[in-house]
């Protein structure tokens, strides 16, 4: 096949077999959200692949916070730390914070950033994301949320196989319309995704201030 095409496998008493649709295998299955998870969509070569982020933000008992990540870039989380701290006014600076991935997948490239910030504002809140939630971006250091390649793709993934609501970042559909029944806010930067998905507070940043634009859908 294509050079640029990842395949998924599934090694068993019968042997290994490919796997169609490895979408599930990277997400949890529960009757109701939880605080601390997001979903977001990779581009592995030419394949989307739905992926949920799991974060825990605990009080920390020492005075040396820890950093613990499993699938995602430990010094990319640091970052995102940094910047939810400063932008979004979330106190994670001296609380531990753990990430993790769903079935070992592990996510390499920037458009999963939105995800992993959401996931640990949730859990520093203890306050569940909407159900059906996907979340696409690239942080930057500024809090602004910046465009990623591929989006009608990711959306379009997400929606197949169920999903009914997504986070973008700001202009990434253009033209385009999202797929049926599925509403999407265009983000510019954090601020408005917290408020989009409900997770905004009084301490947020004044450089937080853009609106969501929700596209017809």
């Amino acid at each position: 096949g294509p050079t640029d095409e990842v395949g998924c496998f599934d090694l068993s008493d019968g042997g290994i077999e490919g796997l169609a649709d490895p979408s599930s295998l990277f997400l949890t299955a529960r009757d109701k959200p939880v605080a601390g998870t997001c979903v977001t969509v990779t581009l592995e070569g030419r394949r989307p692949l739905v992926t949920e982020v799991q974060a825990l933000v605990a009080p920390s008992a020492g005075g040396s916070p820890r950093r613990t990540t499993s699938g995602v870039d430990s010094s990319r989380t640091e970052m995102i730390l940094a910047v939810l701290e400063r932008r979004a006014g979330a106190p994670v600076s001296r609380a531990d914070c753990y990430v993790s991935t769903v079935g070992g997948a592990r996510l390499t490239e920037p458009a999963a950033d939105l995800a992993v910030a959401l996931s640990l504002l949730s859990s520093a809140q203890e306050k569940p994301l909407p159900g059906g939630l996907i979340a696409v971006g690239e942080v930057g250091l500024s809090g602004d949320i910046r465009a990623v390649s591929g989006v009608a793709r990711r959306l379009a993934e997400a929606a197949r196989i169920g999903f009914d609501k997504a986070i973008i970042p700001a202009g990434s559909l253009g033209t385009e319309k999202p797929p049926a029944g599925m509403r999407v806010a265009e983000c510019a930067d954090l601020g408005s995704a917290m408020r989009a998905v409900g997770t905004a507070s009084s301490a947020s940043h004044p450089s937080a201030d853009a609106d969501a634009a929700p596209s017809p859908g």
